[in-house]
C-alpha cells in the first residue's frame, strides 16, 4: 500500500512540474545529423551551468519560444562549455556566453549567424525566423 501511495505522489509531482522548464534538446551530434538529413537550420545554445544569463535563456526565454512551436522547425542543441569545451570552442567566435548560434543552408552553402548575451523570447524568435525565411537570392532564383 505504501508503494502505491508513493507512486501516486511521484506521478502527481511529475504532472505538476512547472511549464517553464528548459525545452527538450538533442545532443550536438544528433542535431547536426538531423540538419544534414533535412536541411533544417541548426540552432545551438552555448553556455554553462554557472552562468546566470545562460540559465535565464535555458529556463526562461527558450521555453517560451518552444511553447510557440518555433524550436520544432529547427534542430536545437545545447552545448555546455564546461562539459564539451573543445566543441564549444569550435562553435564560438567570441568568448562571452551565452551564445545562440545558427547554421543555415543557403544556395551559397552554409551560413553562420550568432547572438551573444541573454535575449528575450521575441529576439530569439526573430533570430530563428530569419533563419527559416528564404534569403533574397533564393526568392529571386524561383
Amino acid at each position: 500500500m505504501t508503494n502505491i501511495t508513493f507512486a501516486l505522489m511521484l506521478l502527481a509531482a511529475l504532472a505538476a512540474a512547472p511549464a517553464d522548464e528548459a525545452p527538450r534538446h538533442q545532443t550536438y551530434a544528433q542535431a547536426h545529423r538531423l540538419t544534414a538529413q533535412t536541411g533544417r537550420p541548426l540552432v545551438v545554445l552555448v553556455g554553462a551551468d554557472w552562468c546566470s544569463a545562460c540559465r535565464q535563456m535555458k529556463q526562461g526565454a527558450l521555453p517560451q519560444v518552444a511553447q510557440r512551436g518555433l524550436l520544432n522547425k529547427v534542430s536545437f542543441a545545447v552545448v555546455n562549455t564546461d562539459h564539451e569545451g573543445p566543441l564549444a570552442k569550435k562553435l564560438m567566435r567570441e568568448t562571452s556566453i551565452p551564445q545562440l548560434i545558427m547554421y543555415r543552408k543557403t544556395s551559397d552553402g552554409w551560413r553562420r549567424h550568432s547572438m551573444v548575451g541573454a535575449r528575450t523570447p521575441a529576439e530569439i524568435e526573430s533570430f530563428i525566423g530569419q533563419g527559416l525565411a528564404p534569403s533574397a537570392a533564393e526568392v529571386s532564383a524561383k
